[in-house]
């Protein structure tokens, strides 16, 4: 069952980042390879970090291309969309930004999933500060990397609690699966709680403090 489990919050992760890099690369005016590229970087970037972190050469996106594949795939779908249909309508332009939210939160919360999930395969059931940093950085990098790409401020740092609701969401995970034994239940109850707090960050407008000079 954690098997298909974690598939499932696989596909879910690759295809919502995915749409989330090529929607961006499309807003700062990229053409359709570099639509693909931010696309892929997004959707794969941070399993490629979780893989060299974990001493796994080369990264599993190089041995099996299955979800760049699927990566490239969403992003033409999502060029193609925007080119004949020439962008978003300015009435539109609140239901894009809207979308955008849920497909990064959505890419958030399946690959931090599938980050402790890699750690535990591994064989570090119990080294769970390993277990939330993988979860992290599987679920942050690939965004991470995008927002370099796109030259803007990484939202990581910036936005709605970006990454409070992953750690947290993985210290749950990690936690759970100590008390029951479980990793079925975990997994769905870590995601969950992702999309919850990112939604309830974002409707009640919370950040993080910052110095404003």
């Amino acid at each position: 069952m954690s098997l298909s489990l974690l598939v499932l919050f696989d596909f879910i992760g690759t295809v919502a980042f995915a749409i989330s890099g090529a929607i961006t690369g499309i807003q700062k005016k990229m053409d359709i390879f570099g639509v693909n590229i931010l696309a892929i970087v997004t959707a794969c970037g941070g399993g490629a970090l979780r893989d060299i972190i974990m001493g796994s050469f080369p990264p599993q996106m190089f041995i099996n291309p299955f979800y760049v594949l699927v990566a490239a795939i969403v992003a033409n779908i999502v060029f193609g969309i925007m080119y004949f249909h020439k962008g978003i309508p300015q009435k539109f332009a609140g239901l894009y930004d809207r979308g955008l939210f849920v497909f990064d939160t959505l890419g958030l919360a399946a690959f931090m999933v599938d980050g402790v999930m890699l750690g535990a395969n591994f064989g570090y059931e119990d080294d769970l500060f390993l277990l939330v940093f993988l979860g992290f950085i599987t679920g942050v990098g690939g965004g991470v990397l995008r927002d370099v790409l796109s030259i803007q401020m990484p939202a990581i740092f910036v936005k709605h609690v970006y990454a409070l609701p992953v750690i947290i969401g993985g210290i749950l995970m990690v936690i759970m699966h100590e008390i029951m034994g479980t990793w079925n239940a975990a997994m769905i109850s870590a995601f969950m709680l992702v999309l919850v707090m990112r939604w309830l960050a974002r409707h009640f407008l919370w950040n993080l403090p910052k110095v404003n000079l």
